[in-house]
């Protein structure tokens, strides 16, 4: 079988599992994991909704919002050339263009070269951990993705709560460890906390992520949601294999 043209030297082509979709990641570089997949599921998203993602990566929280959102516009900001120039052609892999656009954009310029306001809803997954902390990857794509080298948490919320108009809802994942920081930090750039779901490897287990929805000048009052399972037995839990369509 030839080889699709949109794929270059040392790059993959994988499936999503999602509604046909495929994306192109590097061979040893960045590669997709289960989080952004969970953030999807967990975010509201209206009928014709404008969507921004900050940090985007490889394209796959855009992808993913097209197939299953009914949101008209969604643009994906990431500060990594090769990441955003890579995950703009899984949008033309995908036939997705006339809704999905990548730039390359780094998220602590968005008051620079954006319009306050212009978006409904904003996503993040954003790096996970300080830059001295954990153990950075060998290799710079995975190194900046993972550890907070071009922005840190309060950068993000920071940008989510410029591009948010009055209202706006912001969706975001992050480590459960890193809880109180999250809070206190939407609050201090207008998004208030609305809901929370904390997500377990499995029963039994300390939660690993948390699932956060913050509101735009929204009124207090957060809802603690019931806990997400990832796994039941050898595979996913029958929650997770649902936001596949599977099960």
């Amino acid at each position: 079988m030839a080889a699709d043209p949109l794929l270059r030297p040392g790059e993959t082509l994988d499936d999503l599992r999602l509604g046909g979709l495929r994306i192109i990641q590097k061979k040893d570089g960045y590669r997709f994991s289960l989080d952004p997949v969970l953030l999807c599921a967990f975010a509201h998203i209206r009928p014709a909704a404008s969507v921004c993602d900050l940090g985007s990566g490889s394209g796959v929280i855009p992808l993913i919002l097209a197939r299953t959102s009914p949101a008209a516009q969604i643009v994906g900001l990431e500060i990594q050339q090769q990441l955003a120039e890579r995950a703009a052609r899984s949008v033309l892999l995908n036939r997705l263009q006339d809704r999905v656009e990548v730039l390359h954009q780094d998220v602590r310029q968005v008051q620079a070269r954006m319009r306050a306001g212009s978006f409904d809803v904003v996503l993040a997954n954003p790096p996970y951990r300080r830059p001295c902390s954990g153990r950075i990857a060998p290799r710079d794509e995975r190194a900046r993705a993972r550890h907070e080298l071009d922005g840190a948490l309060a950068d993000f919320l920071a940008a989510g709560a410029y591009l948010l108009g009055s209202g706006g809802r912001f969706f975001l994942v992050h480590l459960a460890e890193r809880l109180v920081d999250l809070l206190g930090e939407m609050r201090c750039v207008g998004l208030e906390p609305k809901r929370l779901r904390c997500v377990h490897s499995r029963a039994g287990e300390a939660a690993r992520l948390v699932l956060v929805e913050g509101r735009r000048d929204g009124a207090a009052g957060l809802a603690v949601l019931p806990p997400l399972f990832i796994y039941e037995g050898s595979g996913y839990s029958a929650e997770v294999m649902a936001m596949y369509g599977e099960g």
